[in-house]
């Protein structure tokens, strides 16, 4: 129970960086932005770049790919978003999968689509932790997810870019009204979203293997995360992710991991069924 528990917690961790990024661009927004699955791809192939490509120390080539990919999410939202004639929010979702589609593309001509892998932040043996295997890069996905959810708080509560962020997730109408340059923050949420993706992109392929798509089938779940947290919602982005992973691991481990993808998508429709407001969402209310 201990393994499954670890292991689900470390998938679950990825799964919240992820949902974190999807609530991100939703609470600025409005949409549902799926390039969210390829910024996670793109953090991966940046890092093998940087890292075994052009020799970087690791500490470098981590930061530098998570500010490439910040950069490429900020450059989607100037050019592909924010020049949309239509505001309509399905209009805006569809170019979200069109450039998605096309990012996939450029990856697979880029890089290939051979198989490839990201040695260990440090040491492969595995620590016994309470008769759980458990490998140090695991310890790392669970330290750095909790830094870096730290650290959003942080910027969103004590930085004038994060709470103007907030103000313009909140009402981006009262807030263009009091100064905030409601287009700049828009454009910073994607890039916050797009080193989100990186970061969860470059902790996860030591343990698992690389290619052009591998964000694919994170993303979605990281979608579901923030589902069943409450889409928008983010510390019920984070527990949905958590919550999401040890199901997956205990699902898997108990049942057969045959389904283990199965499970993340059945929890997915259960939940928009039982309560399509999520864990941490209060549904929606209309005036009449």
């Amino acid at each position: 129970m201990a393994q499954f528990i670890v292991s689900g917690l470390t998938t679950g961790s990825i799964y919240a960086l992820i949902a974190l990024g999807f609530c991100i661009i939703h609470n600025a927004t409005g949409i549902v932005n799926f390039t969210q699955v390829d910024f996670v791809s793109l953090g991966g192939l940046m890092m093998y770049t940087f890292l075994l490509g052009m020799g970087l120390p690791l500490v470098l080539a981590f930061a530098v790919a998570v500010l490439v990919v910040a950069g490429v999410g900020a450059l989607v939202e100037r050019f592909a978003i924010r020049p949309a004639k239509s505001r309509a929010v399905i209009i805006l979702i569809f170019i979200t999968i069109g450039v998605s589609i096309l990012m996939r593309g450029t990856f697979k001509i880029l890089w290939g689509k051979n198989q490839m892998a990201l040695p260990h932040f440090s040491s492969e043996s595995p620590l016994i932790i309470f008769r759980a295997a458990v490998l140090p890069q695991s310890l790392w996905i669970l330290s750095i997810t909790l830094i870096v959810v730290i650290l959003l708080h942080l910027f969103f509560t004590r930085t004038r870019v994060g709470k103007a962020m907030r103000a313009t997730s909140f009402n981006s109408r009262a807030a263009a009204l009091m100064g905030v340059n409601v287009n700049r923050m828009i454009q910073f949420s994607f890039a916050l979203s797009g080193a989100l993706g990186a970061v969860a992109g470059i902790i996860i392929v030591p343990i698992t293997t690389l290619s052009y798509d591998i964000g694919v089938m994170l993303g979605l779940k990281g979608f579901a995360a923030a589902v069943l947290g409450g889409y928008g919602n983010s510390v019920g982005a984070v527990i949905g992710g958590l919550t999401l992973g040890v199901l997956e691991s205990l699902g898997a481990g108990m049942i057969s991991s045959a389904y283990k993808d199965v499970i993340a998508f059945t929890i997915l429709v259960a939940v928009l069924f039982v309560k399509p407001s999520g864990i941490l969402g209060y549904g929606e209310k209309e005036r009449v």
